[in-house]
């Protein structure tokens, strides 16, 4: 049975992709959790109109990011979490805490895709992060606090 994806799904595939799968994997697994829908004609044309919708804002929002990397760089964001007496966090800062913490400090909306991170922030202290956008980079600094 032909279905698109409407998440990611471990050993099945992405979000959005039109895969064939066991009938009974669809019918019985699938579509009653809402994992996925049946590929009909009318579903494929919505799935053509949102893969464009996404490509689009996703482009929007990378001109934007772009017109803005200048105020980006060189910005201080501070995040407050929860440590113990060595400085070490509780639970890891990752891509999204910072994207949050951007937003509202800066007003600047990134994606994660554009956020150089390799490992989530795990101590107390300042840490550089990069932002790169096609072929431009800017810096800011993450200075984490101790709650």
């Amino acid at each position: 049975m032909k279905i698109i994806l409407n998440q990611d799904i471990p050993k099945v595939g992405k979000k959005y992709e039109v895969k064939n799968v066991a009938d009974g994997h669809a019918l019985n697994f699938l579509i009653p959790r809402g994992l996925a829908v049946a590929a009909t004609a009318s579903a494929l044309k919505k799935l053509e109109i949102a893969k464009t919708q996404l490509t689009v804002e996703k482009k929007v929002q990378e001109n934007l990011l772009l017109k803005n990397l200048r105020t980006l760089d060189g910005a201080k964001i501070e995040i407050v979490e929860k440590a113990n007496n060595q400085g070490h966090l509780f639970a890891g800062l990752h891509k999204e805490q910072i994207i949050l913490a951007l937003k509202k400090q800066t007003g600047l909306d990134v994606l994660p895709e554009f956020l150089i991170l390799e490992k989530p922030i795990k101590e107390i202290g300042e840490r550089t992060i990069e932002v790169k956008v096609q072929d431009k980079t800017a810096k800011f600094i993450i200075l984490v606090k101790k709650d």
